[in-house]
């Protein structure tokens, strides 16, 4: 024990060392480039031109900063002497990976802020370790995908900042693991997509960013997954309209932005499943009426400014129900003249008119036409001046920069748009072909609109100038065929939407032209045949959606040149078997669509092509009576789905090397439950899943869960002897006091029987 002396000694070293920034090179190691706090724990090595993590920082620094160096890659354990770091600043480090492992060690690291550098992908285990982070900043990189499971260690993260990356779309469960997460910033990226179960697995969220992207409709039901949002953000995305039929169901919202879109209509019920919605914002959006909202019974506040909203006698209800239900509102009136500029909270019903049929009437309405195609704000006869150019009969909003002529009866395409319009909706038209150059001075769309206009030619050239545009929407319309000619002009094309046309065969030539094509939609067609060559230009490929066509064959080396392709749906064809030799060369895909097609059967090693990388498989309704043993033989431990539901099997093989799937779907199956199944039986029983198989016969069985029917399967051969080995040694006393030996080995199976049962209860709570 030391005396006064030593504690006297102790507490005078701090006095002894140096003072200075740099003190702690005394008292301990110090990089040269950088800076050290001792008292502070903090370490300070900004814009160093550092290529590689400094190796002589103090073990017990709390806080490091490395911002604005040139690391460029995290390699494995890379901060594995210093395990108290709390707080790691690497922003501006120009990082294009990290290693898988580089942060283990930092069991206690708080914050890990890794913005602003140029990171395109993170691996599966490029985050494990972080049991204690709580806040990542991921914001300003090229992050193009998020893959399922790479957040998968983060159960203590409470803000994760992915704003201003390149994503395109949410695949389903990619948070899972977030259990504690309450902000989820995914703002100014490129969304247009995301999976159904995208936010699944978020109990904890309240606010979710998703502004500034390219949503081209409400994701209700991806939404709706994360139940207990407070606050969601949407606004900046080229909505054009919401109803209740998007699904939005969020009982605890309370904020909901929807502002600066592209909204023109929306539903009475859009919100009817949001009752505690207290604030809505609409601003900046293209409406010129609002019902009275249903539903929403909180709802104190709604935000309308910058909408030419209409304030004739069909905004009598509007008035009447904000009075009634005590709701606060903005906006001013576009329209009639005689109220334009009056603001929307100072009018009563009474000062609508209402003319009776006749001139008035229709003056009102021609009125109402003419205003339409102007852009709100200014006042009469400064709108082009102030917006720029805008066909008479289109809508142009500057604020949004969409432009709009939907359902106009336009028999050509319209020109006169503004050179700075991001989004053109000409759907709903009668223009049966796009001339040459029909869209001049538009090099910033991003986003064009043809749907529902008859359309059967697109000409060479017809989108020449459009450098920019990324989405392009030709589905509802007459198409048999495209040329390359036809698409050139729009290089950065990433989606192409041809569903229900006419199609019989694959727009090969077109795909020439779109080398960043990414995502081609032709379902519904009349597809018979993939052939090699089809997808030639298809090198960029990720998604293909060829449902509901009439494919009776897909050709050995069809799909070969979309050797990136990670999703591929063939389900509601005529195949009647599996693809597989189609299948080679495709190392990246994850999901396979095959539900709807006569199948039969599975022969062995259907999917040995795919095995290493599928991780989603659907099989349902495709008329299966019988699978191979082998059938699913190379499918590794990535699949996490196998949906084999309403097919007519009545005995299926045990699959002990699908461990790691996460649902299992085998409802709507005859299953005939006798000893044939008892391998089934007993795989099932080692899962923690609900797999919805049930017996259909015999009927002493029929009805009874395949996974617990035990008494079923107790006098197939085998089973008792089984079930034997399994029961624990008997108590003490219950047949006389046992031997020495035989308590230790009781005590043995009883430890065993209860760290058994204490995993599974783990499992089934996660």
């Amino acid at each position: 024990m030391a005396g006064p002396q030593s504690l006297s000694l102790v507490l005078l070293l701090p006095l002894l060392l140096p003072l200075g920034p740099n003190r702690c090179a005394v008292a301990q190691r110090c990089p040269q480039a950088c800076v050290c706090d001792n008292p502070r724990r903090h370490v300070a090595c900004r814009h160093q031109n550092l290529t590689e993590v400094p190796t002589a920082i103090p073990e017990l620094t709390q806080r490091l900063d490395l911002q604005g160096n040139m690391l460029k890659e995290i390699p494995p354990a890379a901060f594995r002497d210093l395990p108290h770091l709390t707080h790691l600043d690497l922003r501006r480090c120009q990082v294009e990976l990290v290693a898988e492992g580089a942060f283990r060690g930092l069991g206690r690291l708080l914050l890990l802020n890794l913005a602003s550098n140029r990171l395109r992908a993170l691996p599966q285990e490029a985050l494990d370790g972080l049991g204690s982070l709580q806040r990542l900043e991921l914001a300003g990189n090229l992050l193009e995908e998020l893959r399922p499971g790479t957040f998968g260690a983060l159960g203590a993260v409470t803000t994760l900042n992915l704003a201003h990356n390149a994503l395109v779309y949410l695949p389903a469960m990619a948070f899972q693991g977030l259990v504690r997460a309450r902000w989820l910033q995914l703002s100014h990226n490129a969304l247009s997509v995301l999976a159904p179960e995208a936010l699944a697995g978020l109990p904890a969220l309240r606010r979710l960013s998703l502004h500034h992207n390219e949503l081209q409709a409400l994701p209700g039901a991806a939404l709706s997954q994360a139940r207990g949002l407070a606050r969601l953000e949407l606004g900046h995305n080229p909505f054009t309209y919401t109803g209740e039929e998007d699904g939005l169901a969020l009982p605890g919202l309370r904020e909901l932005r929807l502002d600066h879109g592209a909204l023109q209509a929306l539903d009475a019920r859009a919100f009817a499943r949001c009752p505690r919605l207290h604030t809505l914002d609409l601003r900046g959006n293209q409406l010129d009426a609002l019902p009275p909202l249903q539903g929403p019974g909180q709802l104190r506040r709604l935000r309308l400014q910058g909408n030419p909203l209409w304030c004739g006698c069909r905004a009598r209800p509007l008035l009447e129900w904000l009075a009634r239900a005590r709701v606060r509102s903005d906006g001013a009136c576009w329209g009639p003249r005689r109220l334009r500029g009056e603001a929307l909270d100072a009018l009563r019903p009474s000062d609508l008119r209402c003319p009776r049929p006749g001139a008035e009437e229709e003056e009102e309405a021609e009125e109402l036409k003419a205003a339409r195609a102007r852009a709100p704000g200014g006042a009469p006869g400064e709108e082009a001046g102030a917006a720029g150019p805008c066909p008479r009969t289109c809508v142009c909003v500057p604020e949004s920069r969409h432009s709009s002529c939907e359902g106009r009866g336009l028999q050509a395409v319209p020109r006169g748009f503004p050179n700075d319009t991001q989004l053109l909706d000409l759907r709903r038209n009668r223009f049966p072909v796009v001339p040459q150059a029909a869209f001049p001075g538009l090099g910033r769309l991003l986003s064009l609109h043809l749907q529902h206009c008859g359309l059967t030619e697109l000409e060479a050239g017809a989108l020449a100038g459009l450098d920019s545009l990324i989405y392009l929407y030709l589905s509802d319309n007459r198409l048999s065929g495209l040329s390359a000619a036809a698409l050139e002009g729009a290089p950065r094309l990433g989606y192409l939407y041809l569903e229900r046309n006419r199609f019989v065969r694959m727009p090969g030539a077109a795909l020439l032209a779109l080398p960043s094509l990414f995502s081609l939609h032709l379902q519904d067609n009349a597809l018979d045949h993939l052939a090699p060559g089809d997808l030639a230009g298809g090198r960029a490929l990720r998604w293909l959606y060829l449902s509901g066509n009439r494919l009776a064959r897909v050709s050995p080396g069809a799909l070969g040149p979309a050797r990136e392709l990670e999703k591929l749906h063939l389900d509601r064809n005529q195949l009647g078997e599996v693809p597989t030799e189609a299948l080679e060369g495709l190392p990246a895909l994850l999901e396979l669509q095959l539900s709807g097609n006569p199948l039969g059967a599975l022969r062995d090693g259907a999917f040995r092509p795919v095995g290493r990388s599928l991780q989603h498989l659907f099989l349902n309704s495709s008329g299966l009576e019988q699978i191979s043993p082998g059938a699913f033989s190379g499918l590794g431990p990535r699949l996490r789905s196998l949906h084999l539901q309403k097919n007519q099997l009545q005995t299926l093989p045990a699959l002990p090397g699908l461990g790691e799937l996460e649902l299992v779907d085998l409802s709507g199956n005859p299953f005939h439950c006798d000893c044939q199944l008892l391998p089934l039986h007993r795989w099932l029983a080692g899962l923690n899943l609900r797999v919805g198989a049930t017996c259909a016969t015999p009927p002493s069985a029929r009805g009874q869960r395949v996974k617990a029917a035990a008494a079923v399967f107790e006098a197939c051969p085998g089973q008792a002897a089984r079930k034997a080995k399994r029961t624990p040694a008997p108590r003490p006393g219950a047949w006389g006091t046992p031997t020495k030996g035989r308590r230790q080995r009781a005590n043995k199976v009883g430890r065993g029987v209860v760290g058994s049962g204490f995993k599974a209860l783990m499992v089934v709570g996660v």
